[in-house]
């Protein structure tokens, strides 16, 4: 056996273990995530919810027709669902302990006013023409007139409990832009 036999054949020193590096920005960038993250979060909820709650304020606060669509839920409660594409779009709605009623008003054409009829369950040949089924102390309530020479026809729609009551009077005033109002009432 030679020299050079034996120092192959000797044992060889392990590698030398090899150090982590740390990386101080990574270590940062996490820690700042953990915490702008949630933050964030926190933020946009109290901007949300300050906003939900002046809309909230504004409608309770109004005393007649509000340029907005009612919301999901009152479309789904009051069987009101206003067709999309209808502009512009008013409603009030009216609580007290024994009825709560959402008058809707909204400027659609032909077949959004079938559409919309469908939705409710009502037959478009059910308006009667020259009918205005809304009573003249609903319609003082928001404002709005039927008297006149109005082209108006109407349908009124009994719900039976817990479902509403339908008056709904839409105006032909301007060809192919019918003016619905509607006057959705629930009673306790």
């Amino acid at each position: 056996m030679t020299e050079t036999d034996v120092l192959h054949d000797a044992p060889q020193p392990a590698d030398a273990p090899r150090t982590k590096r740390r990386r101080p920005w990574l270590s940062a960038l996490v820690i700042f995530l953990l915490i702008a993250i949630p933050a964030g979060y926190i933020v946009i909820s109290g901007i949300q919810s300050r906003d939900s709650g002046e809309v909230k304020e504004a409608e309770a606060g109004a005393t007649g027709l509000i340029n907005a669509f009612p919301s999901q839920v009152q479309q789904r409660i009051y069987n009101v669902p206003v067709p999309i594409g209808s502009t512009p779009v008013y409603y009030y709605e009216s609580n007290s302990w024994q009825t709560s009623s959402l008058f809707v008003q909204f400027r659609t054409n032909g077949v959004g006013l079938n559409r919309y009829l469908d939705a409710i369950g009502a037959d478009p040949a059910a308006l009667k023409k020259g009918a205005v089924t809304i009573t003249p102390q609903q319609a003082a309530q928001v404002g709005w007139d039927f008297t006149g020479d109005g082209k108006f026809a109407g349908l009124r729609q009994q719900g039976k409990k817990p479902h509403p009551t339908q008056q709904i009077t839409v105006s032909f005033d301007e060809p192919g832009h019918p003016v619905v109002h509607t006057v959705s009432t629930i009673t306790f």
